[in-house]
């Protein structure tokens, strides 16, 4: 499902996944097929860890990334479960390829 609120979504961002919905900042943002699956990334991520495990390890990762770079966006980009979803949502059939817990090699195999 997709929910479209300005008001949701902090700057600089234009989507986000609160699972199960996708919010987007504006309506035309429906037609970006790139950002949708990068989107779609995240749902999958967020149903292989039942949910609220992975907000709990996304913070956690983000904390520590924060402290290492001491920058806000650094640390947001270099987020295991966003590197899978930059890296891979470009590929309109990732989703059907990939393998469960593909987020777990971008842990593991920092950059």
């Amino acid at each position: 499902m997709i929910l479209i609120s300005k008001h949701l979504i902090p700057k600089p961002y234009i989507g986000l996944t609160l699972w199960p919905v996708i919010v987007l900042k504006s309506p035309e943002l429906k037609n970006d097929s790139v950002l949708l699956n990068h989107e779609k990334i995240h749902l999958q991520q967020q149903l292989e860890l039942l949910i609220l495990p992975f907000y709990v390890l996304y913070g956690l990762e983000w904390l520590y990334k924060w402290l290492k770079y001491r920058d806000l966006h650094i640390a947001y980009r270099q987020i295991s479960f966003e590197r899978e979803a930059y890296t891979c949502e470009q590929d309109a059939h990732y989703l059907k390829t990939r393998k469960p817990w593909q987020f777990a090699h971008y842990f593991f195999n920092a950059s």
